[in-house]
């Protein structure tokens, strides 16, 4: 099942343009499939992602994200930092909320970083995004209106559950070096 799954991450890597900066992950590393497979998916939704990927100084990936909220709400996950062809380190997200919000929801998160000092400022460690900083759903199209925010852009793609929420919260990352 494990070589099935690496074969068909392989072949579709191979017939999509997304990775450009040619990352290719490590079939051997589960997260980096992972990753690899979140990346797939956000360019099968909106094609003119692409262009985000491949023109972003750096980007992290978060897989999976989950959140779930009652009153008090909070989210969690974990992915890569990439920068060309290299990983360059893992990456966690945590958030809290508070506000009116229910219910339970998974997705992925993508962070682009405009250049040179906004990688930098996220790989510095303790990075805080606050409420101010709105993330592009990805559906198709959306992307080609996105512009960065402080060398920052933030697109989630959702991948299941109900949360009906007006609440407000930041995220925290926290960043190791490969």
């Amino acid at each position: 099942m494990k070589k099935l799954f690496t074969i068909l991450i392989t072949l579709s890597l191979l017939s999509t343009s997304i990775y450009a900066q040619v990352w290719k992950p490590n079939v051997d590393d589960t997260m980096e499939l992972s990753v690899a497979q979140a990346i797939i998916k956000a360019n099968d939704s909106d094609p003119t992602l692409t262009q985000w990927f491949e023109s972003a100084y750096a980007y992290a990936v978060f897989p999976k994200v989950g959140k779930g909220g009652l009153i008090v709400g909070g989210a969690h996950g974990k992915g890569l930092v990439i920068r060309g062809d290299t990983t360059m380190g893992t990456t966690s997200l945590s958030q809290v909320t508070l506000g009116a919000q229910i219910g339970g929801q998974v997705y992925a998160q993508y962070i682009m970083f405009k250049d040179e000092t906004a990688f930098s400022h996220f790989t510095r460690g303790n990075f805080e995004m606050g409420a101010q900083v709105s993330a592009v759903a990805i559906t198709l199209g959306a992307s080609a209106d996105a512009r960065y925010d402080s060398g920052v852009a933030v697109f989630t793609l959702a991948d299941g559950g109900l949360m009906l929420e007006a609440s407000v919260g930041g995220q925290k990352f926290n960043y190791t070096a490969k």
